[in-house]
């Protein structure tokens, strides 16, 4: 078997688990809506139980085997960041409260130029 009919098929095995498990999703709410008059234990069962089939399946997969692998990359990532300590998450918080105020009274003092400008100046509606 070549490369690309190996890919292909391995794709198709890979599109076929997720929608099997995208039926299972969704044969555990049709299963929790379905058994409405049932007590909520055995609803809450087969829903949870949709769920887990459904993940399952799809980690099983091609594509979920990706994710997982994406996602210990993305944690191992994550430790490596320095994070800030609390004295500077403080600092950076009240250098942009700061910002944030001067920056409104600017845009305050810049609508009420403009307000002068036209209502006073140009239009003579005098308040």
């Amino acid at each position: 078997m070549s490369q690309v009919e190996q890919v292909q098929s391995s794709g198709a095995v890979d599109k076929a688990m997720l929608a099997a498990a995208v039926l299972a999703l969704l044969a555990g709410i049709v299963g929790f809506h379905s058994l409405a008059d049932a007590s909520v234990w055995l609803r809450a069962g087969a829903l949870v139980s949709g769920i887990v089939v459904a993940v399952v399946v799809a980690l099983l997969s091609h594509s979920g085997r990706r994710f997982v692998g994406f996602s210990q990359h993305a944690i191992d990532e994550t430790r490596k960041v320095v994070w800030p300590t609390r004295k500077e998450t403080i600092q950076t918080t009240l250098i942009v409260f700061a910002f944030v105020l001067v920056m409104a009274i600017f845009l305050w003092v810049a609508d009420k130029l403009l307000e002068w400008v036209l209502y006073d100046l140009l239009l003579g509606w005098k308040r």
